[in-house]
C-alpha cells in the first residue's frame, strides 16, 4: 500500500473518530438540555407566557466543547424534541430555538478565541448583548405577529398581560424594551453566571472535547 493511501485511510479513520465523538457529545447535552426545558419558572414583573429555564447551559457548554456551529445544532435539537408538550403551537420553541442560537453562537464564537474562564465571561457578554438587541426586532416582527395571526393572541393581548404585572408597559414599544429586553438580559447572565461558576471543573474536559474535534488525529 502506497504511502498516499496510507495517510488518506488515516486521515479517513480520524475525521470518523471526531465526528463520533461530536455526535456523542451532542445527544448528551441535548438530552440534558431538554430535560431542563421541562424545569420552567416564571419571574417577578414579568408575564406569566414568559418562562425561565436553564436549558442554555449544557448548549452554551456544547458551543464551547463542539463549536457555535453544533451549539446551534444542540439547539433545534432540544426544541424539535419539546414540540410534542408545547402549548404555543410551535411558536414558543421556534422563538426559543431563533434567541438561543443568537445566544449560543455568539458565545461560542468569542470563545474560540479565548478558551479560559475570562473567555467564558467575555463570551457570556457578548453572547447576551447580542442576544438582548437581535430579540427586540425578532419578538416585534417574528414572534408577536405568530401570536396574533396562529393563536389569534394579540399584541394589545399581550400588552395587557404584561401591564398588570409591570406597570412600565404601555405599548408595544415599551412591551418590548421593558419586558423582552429585560426578561432576555436575565436569561443571558443567568445562565452565563452558572457557566462561569462550573467552568472550572469542566474546564479540561471541554476544551479536550475542542481538541480532539478541532484537530487531526
Amino acid at each position: 500500500m502506497s504511502e498516499t493511501k496510507v495517510t488518506v485511510k488515516a486521515d479517513s479513520h480520524a475525521a470518523r473518530k471526531r465526528m463520533l465523538i461530536r455526535l456523542a457529545v451532542c445527544a448528551i447535552l441535548t438530552s440534558m438540555a431538554v430535560m431542563l426545558m421541562y424545569l420552567e419558572f416564571p419571574l417577578p414583573f414579568m408575564p406569566p407566557f414568559l418562562k425561565f429555564d436553564f436549558s442554555e447551559l449544557p448548549v452554551l457548554f456544547g458551543s464551547f466543547a463542539l463549536g457555535p456551529l453544533w451549539g446551534i445544532v444542540i439547539e433545534l435539537l432540544k426544541n424539535l424534541i419539546h414540540l410534542p408538550a408545547t402549548g404555543t403551537m410551535g411558536i414558543g420553541e421556534f422563538s426559543n430555538f431563533i434567541t438561543g442560537s443568537i445566544f449560543v453562537g455568539t458565545a461560542g464564537l468569542v470563545y474560540r478565541k479565548t478558551r479560559n474562564r475570562p473567555g467564558v465571561a467575555l463570551s457570556v457578554v457578548a453572547g447576551t448583548i447580542a442576544l438582548a438587541i437581535i430579540a427586540v426586532p425578532v419578538n416585534a416582527f417574528i414572534t408577536l405577529p405568530l401570536y396574533a395571526s396562529a393563536m389569534g393572541f394579540s399584541t394589545e393581548a399581550i400588552i395587557g398581560m404584561s401591564t398588570s404585572v409591570n406597570p412600565l408597559v404601555k405599548d408595544k414599544l415599551s412591551l418590548l424594551l421593558a419586558v423582552f429586553v429585560p426578561f432576555n438580559l436575565i436569561k443571558g447572565f443567568g445562565v452565563g453566571l452558572w457557566a462561569f461558576l462550573i467552568y472550572l471543573p469542566l474546564k479540561n474536559f471541554v476544551n479536550r472535547i475542542y481538541d480532539r474535534t478541532h484537530k487531526k488525529a
